[in-house]
């Protein structure tokens, strides 16, 4: 396991900075152990505050977990919609979203992790990776850019096929692809294609048989 310092270890936290400093603890131990490999405890400690004072702004761990989730998303969210406004066809950035996908869950397996556990969700039940609000502004959640930047690479649609359905399938896809890969089981090797490849070609053979079962 890699082994990492608090930057808190020896300047304490920031004074009003302790709910991020704690997000940003829980984020480091789920990437680093696993969503079950650490405690409350642990993130105070390394924070440098009593366990008491953690309570004062979160509920519990799950909360902690949430909070991570909920960071992860806007991070996330704010990836593809870089990607979806970037440059060139509407394809190449709907295909670039892909990528900033797979990128993400690479590079923030601390994020990943929290925003898919089962605690990640809001009052009403709804997964938090569905769902993201900034400075009290709703924002496109990455669900809501998925099926925009669908709409606009195939603005004649899917027919009888709602778009949100192919989107779906699009994001599973990718969270599979994303899954094996950070549990090393993505089959490589000669001739074999790396994981952008496959998302991307996965990505196309959804679509276009959507598209052949339109009849276009």
């Amino acid at each position: 396991m890699r082994h990492w310092h608090s930057p808190f270890d020896r300047r304490g936290y920031h004074h009003g900075n302790l709910k991020e400093a704690l997000i940003d603890a829980a984020q480091r131990f789920i990437a680093e152990r696993g969503l079950g490999g650490f405690t409350l405890v642990d993130a105070a400690k390394l924070v440098g505050v009593t366990p008491a004072a953690l309570y004062r702004h979160f509920r519990g761990r799950e909360a902690l977990v949430e909070a991570v989730a909920f960071r992860g998303v806007k991070d996330l969210a704010e990836r593809l919609g870089k990607a979806l406004s970037g440059e060139g066809t509407p394809l190449e950035r709907f295909t670039r979203m892909g990528e900033a996908y797979l990128t993400f869950a690479e590079q923030e397996p601390g994020y990943y992790a929290a925003m898919f556990s089962s605690g990640a969700s809001d009052g009403a039940g709804a997964s938090s990776a569905q769902k993201v609000a900034v400075d009290a502004k709703p924002r496109e959640s990455a669900f809501d850019l998925l099926v925009r930047a669908l709409s606009e690479t195939f603005p004649s649609g899917f027919k009888d096929v709602d778009v949100r359905f192919i989107a779906i399938e699009v994001w599973a896809l990718s969270h599979g692809i994303a899954t094996l890969d950070a549990a090393g089981q993505l089959p490589k090797g000669p001739g074999l294609p790396d994981k952008y490849e496959l998302l991307r070609a996965g990505v196309l053979a959804l679509v276009h048989g959507a598209l052949q079962k339109a009849g276009k």
